[in-house]
């Protein structure tokens, strides 16, 4: 394991601490906005609609701020944070299908996924700033000016003396060359950049 990924389990594991033993709320509302969106992207595995993700990881932070004087954590916090909003889909598809369903969908869902499936907000961050550098500088440019920039296309045809139909030509290069690069967690980002 690399010195950086063990210093965010470090971190990780402190922030549970002060949530358990000190009743931190500033740790508890670090450990959400590090994770709702990474462990949404992880609950659109099994369940299709993202309404129902969002609601499974809140119930599951609602959890753990209730009970966080008994958490009992035999893994890592970041395990403990996979496996509790994998139940939690569990347990929904279970409501919602029968047996029988239920039990063909989770033969080809269950994979081995390890805490490294989830990304924390800064992770995505530079998984999405490594993947832009790849595109043309003028493909880039066209793609961070509307998504971080808030401009629109044709705000950007003007400044950049291009046409609307090139600036939409060009996002869609960018948009298709980040749906290769990041696969499962291109709806996170995107949502992560608007």
């Amino acid at each position: 394991m690399d010195n950086t990924k063990e210093k965010e389990i470090n971190i990780i594991d402190n922030l549970f601490w002060k949530i358990a033993i000190k009743d931190d709320e500033t740790a508890f509302r670090t450990l959400f906005f590090q994770f709702f969106s990474p462990l949404c992207v992880f609950a659109h595995r099994y369940i299709d609609n993202w309404e129902t993700c969002e609601d499974i990881v809140q119930d599951t932070f609602f959890k753990i701020w209730k009970n966080r004087k008994n958490i009992e954590i035999n893994t890592s916090s970041r395990n403990f944070l996979i496996t509790s909003v994998r139940n939690g889909c569990i347990d929904n598809l279970r409501k919602k299908e029968s047996e029988l369903d239920w039990q063909q969908k989770e033969s080809i869902s269950v994979q081995s996924y390890s805490s490294e499936d989830i990304y924390t907000t800064i992770e995505l961050e530079q998984m999405l700033n490594a993947a832009l550098s790849k595109l043309p500088e003028n493909i880039r440019s066209v793609f961070e000016k509307n998504r971080f920039g808030g401009k629109t296309y044709n705000e950007i045809a003007i400044e950049h003396n291009i046409s609307i139909k090139t600036v939409e030509a060009h996002m869609t290069k960018a948009l298709k060359h980040l749906r290769v690069e990041l696969k499962d967690y291109l709806p996170l980002l995107l949502l992560f950049i608007h």
